[in-house]
């Protein structure tokens, strides 16, 4: 399968990522801690009106110079992943992961790796230091991305957080270990 960036004319394609999934844990930050909780959800995919209200705040991100990737089996979209062009951070030089989705089908292939390593790259010729990450609070979510290097952010974004208070906000920060 080829990673290839997409075109402003294809971010539509993103609202075909099956994002299905059987939640069985999720992560609550509880005095500065990951702690799991129970919490069955059977997740059907995008939830009615998502596509209407966020593709124009993609189109927007593209627009300003965000870098959207595609990983496409044949010519079908099976993942997806965006860094948006916006500096965030208490230093103002990190960028934020704002869209990241394997379809359930392709799961367990290391796509989304494959994709998060695209963004790194992207985000260094950037100039960024590290990717923000707003992560929902999924167990299987959460561990995806604390696989890759990412840790709980001490400074939380406020306008990202206000959005967004449920999801579990970390860093991906660049250095050798994570490089």
């Amino acid at each position: 399968m080829e990673i290839r960036p997409l075109t402003r004319e294809q971010i539509e394609k993103v609202w075909t990522i099956d994002r299905s999934e059987i939640i069985k844990n999720i992560y609550r930050l509880q005095d500065g801690k990951l702690v799991l909780h129970p919490d069955f959800c059977d997740a059907p995919g995008w939830e009615e009106g998502e596509a209407e209200k966020y593709t124009p705040l993609l189109q927007q991100s593209f627009d300003r110079g965000g870098k959207f990737f595609g990983i496409f089996d044949g010519e079908k979209l099976a993942g997806a992943a965006v860094i948006d062009n916006v500096w965030l951070g208490s230093r103002r030089d990190l960028l934020q992961l704002s869209f990241l989705h394997v379809s359930n089908a392709y799961r367990g292939q290391r796509l989304g790796v494959r994709l998060f390593e695209r963004c790194k790259e992207a985000a260094k010729l950037l100039g960024a230091k590290g990717l923000y990450v707003s992560a929902t609070p999924s167990e299987h979510t959460v561990n995806f991305y604390q696989h890759l290097g990412c840790v709980v952010t001490s400074t939380p974004d406020p306008q990202l957080f206000a959005m967004e208070p449920d999801d579990i906000h970390m860093e991906c920060i660049f250095n050798i270990n994570n490089a």
